[in-house]
């Protein structure tokens, strides 16, 4: 798994990255609307070429997340669409080709807004036909605000059960990762141990445990405890009992957007800056 968010890639997203303020929507746009149509540039004469440059590159990134807004986080794409995808994705990186990662920008919790990776479309496609199955929120958090040459990273997915757990969100599942800077833009992944812990039930299991409208007993109490407080740690190995790893590739970064390939076909990722997961 090279990287494990859920809503579909709407207008809304699109809208939370800080566009520069040339790029402003039409005077009777309406900020209710879900899928935006086209936004009116402001008059650009007269810029300097950096400012020029910094308006085109938000252009191509409000492109790229129009072009993936549709798509399930991925799950539902046509040989058209992909195309345009993988366009527009080359277009963002064009602009960040050959800097160099910089660790403290990487730092912090991202959304996942669309990913081609089969063992991550996988989880999609088994929510979409599984009645119970739902999968929410998919985040990648990075932790290497101090450090030079690595930290550690973590696919978190926030999956559930209807009517046992919460709904989105009634447990998390946790893939941590070690990670090393082998080159200005690779990072080698060496992946240590998957997690299952936060589970929320629902409030009609809730219910059934410790009914309201009776006294909860010390034993239903100590149950509801349990779970809450359950967590089940596994080691990640091969058969060979060596740990599991792989590069990848950190195509194109600033401090609202991260774009990643896993190296050796494994798939791109798209992701938007979230707010800070407290694990």
């Amino acid at each position: 798994m090279h990287v494990i968010a859920f809503p579909v890639c709407s207008a809304a997203v699109i809208r939370a990255i800080p566009f520069k303020k040339s790029l402003v929507p039409t005077p009777n746009s309406s900020t209710n609307v879900h899928h935006p149509k086209v936004l009116r540039y402001s008059a650009t004469v007269g810029l300097s070429p950096r400012r020029d440059a910094e308006t085109e590159l938000e252009d191509k990134k409000y492109e790229l997340l129009r072009v993936i807004q549709d798509t399930q986080r991925g799950l539902v794409t046509t040989a058209d669409q992909r195309s345009s995808i993988e366009e527009a994705l080359v277009s963002v990186e064009a602009f960040d080709a050959g800097e160099a990662i910089d660790l403290g920008e990487l730092d912090g919790t991202w959304r996942l807004q669309y990913t081609s990776a089969p063992d991550v479309l996988i989880l999609f496609e088994s929510a979409s036909r599984l009645p119970f199955f739902q999968v929410g929120q998919v985040f990648q958090k990075f932790e290497c605000q101090d450090e030079s040459n690595g930290g550690v990273v973590r696919n978190i997915v926030k999956w559930s059960i209807p009517s046992l757990l919460e709904e989105q969100e009634g447990a998390t599942l946790l893939v941590s990762a070690k990670f090393s800077v082998v080159s200005s833009r690779n990072i080698y992944l060496q992946f240590e141990e998957i997690a299952l812990n936060k589970i929320n039930i629902s409030e009609e299991l809730q219910a059934l445990i410790a009914p309201a409208i009776l006294p909860r007993s010390f034993i239903s109490l100590q149950i509801l405890q349990f779970i809450r407080a359950f967590k089940a740690e596994f080691p990640v190995r091969n058969p060979g009992r060596n740990s599991v790893g792989g590069l990848y590739y950190l195509s194109y970064l600033d401090r609202y957007m991260l774009l990643g390939r896993a190296v050796g076909g494994g798939g791109v990722f798209v992701f938007t800056r979230a707010q800070a997961i407290v694990l």
